[in-house]
Parts: C-alpha cells; sequence; structure tokens
C-alpha cells in the first residue's frame, strides 16, 4: 500500500508516514543444549532451516541466543529457539519433525521447553513422540511435576522434555530499507538486524535476517497467493502504477536503487514494537552518508492483521509529520 507523503526525517533518512501490518501466530520456544556449543549450534540451525515463510514453509523459526550452562536445565551450553506458526496443530507437526530429524540426530544434545508451564493453555509434544525411537527401551522420569524422556542411542542417551507452551504471538512485523545501492542497503539492513538481535523474545526468520524479494498479497496468476512487492522493486519504476520509488509527477528516483526488507516475529506485540525500534535507529545512524535514504514499511489497508507499528510512534514523533 503507498504510504503517505507525510514524512519525518531522523539524521537526513526520511521515515515514511506509514506502519508495518502484523497478524497473530502461535509460537514456543525450545532450548537446544550439547556437549559444545558448537554442537548445540549445529543442531539448532539445522532445526531452523527452511523456516523463512510461513507461506511456503509451515513455520518460521530462528535461533533467539546463546545460553550459558548456568541458564540451562542440564547445566550444558546451549541455544534457545524460537518457532512459529499459524495454528498451535501446525506447530505442533514442525516441530517434532524438526526436533526429531535435527535434534534427537545431533550428537551429544538435548531438547527442554523454554516456555514456563503457565505460559499457554496448550502444550506441544517435544519428546512424547520421539520417545518411540528408543524402541521400547526409552524410560521417564518425572521432576517437580515435569516429565522427561532419556532414550538410548549410539553415544549415550537423548534426553527430552516430554512437551512444550504454545502461546499467542505476533508474526510480520517489518522494516523496508530503501538505499541508494545494494552496499547502502546491506550496511542497514546488517545494523538494523544486529540491533534486533540483542533483545528477548524475537527472531528475523529469513537467511541473515534479511529478505530481498519482499511480497505483496495476491498475484496475476490464480494458484498464488503472494508476488513480488513490485511497488518497491527498483526495476520495475515506470512500470507499474504505484511505484514507491518514483516522485510525486512519476519521474524515476534514480537515487534509489536497492531495497532490503526485514520481518519480526515475536511473543508479544511489545515485544516485535521494540525490535522495530531500536532496528530503525540502527539503520538511521547508517544514514546517508552509508547510503540509506528511506524507511518505509509493508502494510495492506490493514487487510492482513490486526497489529499495526506505525513508524512515526516507535520513534516517539507520535502522528507528527
Amino acid at each position: 500500500m503507498t504510504a503517505s507523503s507525510s514524512a519525518l526525517q531522523r539524521n537526513g533518512v526520511v521515515i515514511d508516514e506509514t506502519f508495518a501490518e502484523a497478524f497473530p501466530m502461535k509460537a514456543t520456544r525450545i532450548v537446544i543444549t550439547a556437549h559444545t556449543i558448537e554442537w548445540a549450534r549445529h543442531a539448532a540451525v539445522s532445526a531452523t532451516g527452511f523456516a523463512t515463510s510461513v507461506i511456503a514453509c509451515g513455520c518460521e523459526a530462528g535461533v533467539e541466543r546463546e545460553l550459558g550452562g548456568h541458564e540451562t536445565p542440564d547445566g550444558r551450553p546451549g541455544l534457545s529457539v524460537l518457532m512459529f506458526s499459524m495454528s498451535g496443530k501446525e506447530l505442533g507437526k514442525q516441530l517434532e519433525r524438526r526436533v526429531g530429524q535435527c535434534v534427537l540426530t545431533c550428537p551429544t544434545t538435548a531438547v527442554f521447553a523454554g516456555l514456563p508451564r503457565n505460559a499457554g493453555g496448550d502444550l506441544a509434544a517435544l519428546g512424547k513422540n520421539l520417545r518411540f525411537f528408543g524402541d521400547g527401551w526409552q524410560i521417564s522420569k518425572v521432576i517437580d511435576g515435569v516429565r522427561y524422556w532419556r532414550v538410548p542411542v549410539m553415544d549415550g542417551e537423548f534426553v527430552a522434555q516430554e512437551d512444550t507452551p504454545v502461546v499467542k504471538a505476533v508474526g510480520g512485523g517489518n522494516l523496508l530499507l530503501l538505499a541508494r545501492d545494494t552496499d547502502g542497503a546491506l550496511a542497514a539492513a546488517e545494523a538494523a538486524v544486529a540491533a534486533m538481535k540483542q533483545l528477548p523474545n524475537v527472531v528475523m526468520p529469513f537467511p541473515g535476517g534479511v529478505v530481498r524479494s519482499g511480497s505483496k498479497v495476491g498475484s496475476r496468476y490464480a494458484n498464488l497467493n503472494a508476488s513480488t512487492n513490485d511497488a518497491f522493486c527498483p526495476s520495475l519504476v515506470g512500470l507499474v502504477p504505484r511505484s514507491e520509488l518514483a516522485s510525486k509527477d512519476g519521474a524515476p528516483v534514480q537515487e534509489i536503487g536497492c531495497v532490503m526488507e526485514i520481518v519480526i516475529d515475536g511473543l508479544t506485540e511489545a515485544d516485535v514494537a521494540a525490535a522495530m525500534r531500536v532496528g530503525m535507529e540502527a539503520a538511521i545512524a547508517i544514514g546517508p552518508a552509508g547510503g540509506l535514504l528511506r524507511i518505509s514499511a509493508g502494510n495492506y489497508g490493514g487487510k492482513l492483521g490486526p497489529f499495526h507499528f506505525h513508524l512515526h510512534k516507535l520513534l516517539g514523533a507520535g502522528d507528527a509529520p
């Protein structure tokens, strides 16, 4: 959707008066531990692979942060992983497949719920079904009311908490970074993602946290429910009727040569808002000198989701132009 012509500037960067439109999701956090942080990372990276967009991946997932032994249930190094999907049922399917194929298989790992038992009303299976890989040799133990499964494997035992809470979450927060060229767009996007990663409860699920193939709802092809966001494609200026990269009279704005998007999923609306805020601040610091000219966001007129993150308000500018 075309942004309002009203904008503000910070450090020479134009901030559109628009909003990012996000939608409800279901989410869980799991903690993967291992003998070393390297093996925990192997499992976490594998488990969050092909999890960029629910459009085709079934879930959106990412590594939230690394954990020291003092932060994990078994005292070993680990990582926390956030997974998001459109329903609790689909999230449960994705969780079981990814933990079964990528964590159970990885040397020395164990897996635990990363949310408190009272965090949500639903539970998704974690070790509950994977225990059957033990072929009858698996055993369980209940500690403080929580069941854990011990499954014999060739390097010893795979330990898995029986289930993990599923909570309501928010997906689809986003920023569009409009830059002079590829170097400027990447510099701004990398700075924004680095700042967002310092916050808890959020992940940026695309490769490196950045997506160059921003999409719009719908397509001229009947079998596609999403297609390229042509309004922000530099190569289509002058060819599409509502380009966001054209001046008011329709003439091309030659200085915008590259646009990158960052998508943010979070456990709460406040988490997504905080991530967008620090991401914008980090990108703004790059400024025109580093190639960043403008910041916008993707929305669909309020038709996609109920969560609207207004860029001006996030930067403390209220509704002021």
